[in-house]
């Protein structure tokens, strides 16, 4: 990466700061250190930093409520650090907002790779999927834009509307639209989807572990209350049990 910008390590263990911190710093990052949620809320604003990683368990404040207070302000990636044991801890990360989670220990080779990944994806001003600004949204008639039961999403500008109506869609949520609309109909198990929110460092043999396919789940979860899916009727996402996921028909 090259000047990719400042990062903040939020997390009170001394010696994991400084491994994320050595990752991080060799990656071209500026990269400042809190041991406390109150001080990273801080250092995110006053550095305007790029990425976030943050601790689940910290000393004043949970992980959560920094994640709540500093997406308040800023649209940063935040790569939670879970702890392996408590599936909870992740799923809560990425229903509040969190872009990706690590589990501890961890490899810094990892690390570095889950970052790279995340900062392929284009980036927002409102934390939203991304635009080329705040108030464009697809314009149906344009090639490359996919469409179907009144959802419409722009891969270039990253921009999606349902009936003319602008959605809020985290980075995930929208490369996981994207790729279903791609489909047009066929299954993607989750094991796929993995591969689409974690990126290209997730080979065709790469493990996929159990906590990978929740937070799939999760996205999913995320992605049908946005559209205010009728799970009677659906007309987007549809679940293949035991499998993963498939686009709902067309509809007239």
């Amino acid at each position: 990466m090259s000047d990719p910008g400042v990062a903040v390590v939020i997390e009170d263990d001394a010696d994991v700061r400084n491994l994320v911190d050595a990752v991080l710093t060799q990656s071209g990052f500026e990269v400042h250190s809190a041991g406390s949620g109150r001080e990273g809320v801080e250092l995110v604003g006053k550095y305007s930093a790029a990425i976030v990683t943050l601790d689940v368990g910290l000393p004043d404040i949970d992980g959560y409520e920094v994640l709540r207070r500093i997406r308040q302000t800023s649209n940063c990636y935040v790569l939670m650090l879970t702890a392996r044991t408590d599936e909870l801890d992740t799923l809560t990360a990425l229903q509040s907002g969190a872009d990706d989670f690590i589990t501890k220990p961890f490899r810094p080779r990892e690390l570095r790779a889950r970052v790279a990944a995340m900062l392929r994806r284009p980036r927002t001003e409102d934390g939203g999927s991304a635009a080329q600004s705040p108030q464009t949204a697809p314009d149906d008639s344009e090639p490359g834009v996919l469409q179907h039961n009144g959802l419409a999403l722009n891969h270039e500008t990253r921009t999606a509307t349902l009936t003319g109506a602008k959605l809020s869609l985290t980075r995930s949520e929208f490369d996981l639209l994207h790729d279903l609309l791609r489909s047009a109909g066929s299954v993607r198990t989750k094991a796929n989807l993995v591969r689409v929110v974690r990126g290209h460092h997730y080979r065709e043999d790469a493990y996929i572990s159990d906590a990978d396919e929740r937070a799939v789940e999760v996205h999913m979860g995320n992605l049908r209350r946005k559209l205010g899916e009728d799970s009677r009727e659906p007309k987007w996402l549809l679940t293949v049990r035991g499998v993963g996921y498939r686009l709902a028909p067309k509809r007239d």
